[in-house]
């Protein structure tokens, strides 16, 4: 373990990536072995003048990091036997859709961003690349898999994840919200407006609203981490976990594209288009969403890093990739034994 001057180094990277991307809050969590290590709060919920004090009980809006609450839920479906195969045709189960348009997509193509799917303004489906073909972050395949597997358990997946997950685990501080409280964190979109609450019409997981503090962020990634175990128990079968954990994304011809899980991003080699950084350890994964929520597991060093912004489109432009590896791989140069 690096001394305090390691640790200095990071939040003080946290905190300046907050001021330069006018973010008003951040928060950074790490847990090794299962025992946080490192506590950092920064900021306040808004740029209003009385805005709350950031601390571990403010809930930030985890934008596109729900997409691994999502994951686990299409896992358990096919462990279940729900979805019957991770190459079955999504024609299959999409009946309302334009079979043709589907073609040969695959509920693997789906998790993994490469469906080559994308939705006009209108709602119009296109298809922008054959299934398999590329790799392309859009929002439809989303959409998608939260109505399948409310089709298939006849509930939400937010709803079976807590059941199955959030209650075991003691979640109080996670969930997809339509109402406002004091422990949400705005979303500041322009620095120059007050930021913008961010609530869901719904809790069944369609809207980008679900908010969760740092702690129960960093549990989250543990629960992964252990493979399914809470307190020594096993809480979801550990086939469930590697499933959503490990590369699922068929054979690119572009090597530098991102290899995936269950949306989650996963690390085999550096590769370009990668968000995870060259240094971060094979097996590492990572899920991270467009308000600046990163979360961070890295199996070789039994650690897990939580860290949270509140503003959208953090590291914008042509530098957006830079600042993502290189949070991770500070992370990872801060439990490098070499």
């Amino acid at each position: 373990m690096k001394d305090l001057i390691q640790w200095n180094k990071l939040i003080s990277w946290v905190d300046e990536i907050k001021d330069k991307n006018h973010s008003t809050a951040a928060a950074l969590l790490i847990m090794k072995d299962n025992e946080v290590l490192l506590e950092h709060y920064s900021g306040k919920h808004s740029n209003t003048k009385d805005a709350r004090q950031i601390d571990h009980q403010s809930r930030f809006n985890v934008a596109s990091a729900r997409k691994s609450y999502l994951g686990l839920a299409v896992a358990f479906a096919i462990h279940e036997g729900k979805i019957k195969s991770l190459d079955d045709y999504a024609a299959d189960y999409f009946e309302d859709m334009d079979p043709d348009l589907l073609g040969e997509t695959t509920i693997r193509h789906l998790v993994t961003h490469s469906h080559g799917l994308d939705e006009y303004i209108n709602g119009n489906l296109i298809r922008e690349f054959e299934p398999g073909e590329k790799w392309a972050y859009r929002g439809v395949n989303i959409v998608m898999m939260t109505k399948l597997i409310h089709h298939v358990y006849g509930k939400s997946f937010p709803e079976l994840l807590k059941e199955r997950v959030f209650k075991p685990l003691g979640f109080s501080k996670t969930w997809w919200e339509i109402s406002d409280s004091e422990e949400l964190v705005s979303v500041i979109v322009n620095p120059e407006n007050e930021g913008e609450r961010a609530l869901g019409t719904s809790e069944d997981g369609l809207d980008k609203n679900l908010f969760v503090n740092t702690r129960e962020f960093a549990e989250w990634g543990n629960l992964f981490l252990n493979k399914g175990k809470v307190y020594g128990q096993q809480s979801v079968p550990e086939a469930v976990i590697e499933m959503a954990t490990t590369i699922q994304n068929p054979s690119y011809s572009d090597k530098e594209l991102p290899q995936n899980g269950f949306f989650w991003f996963v690390q085999d080699e550096p590769r370009e288009r990668s968000e995870i950084g060259s240094r971060v350890p094979r097996g590492s994964y990572q899920i991270l969403g467009v308000t600046g929520p990163t979360l961070l597991v890295i199996p070789e060093y039994n650690v897990v890093v939580a860290k949270m912004y509140n503003k959208r489109y953090n590291y914008g432009g042509e530098h957006y990739l830079y600042y993502l590896k290189e949070f991770s791989n500070l992370v990872a140069d801060s439990f490098d034994k070499n």
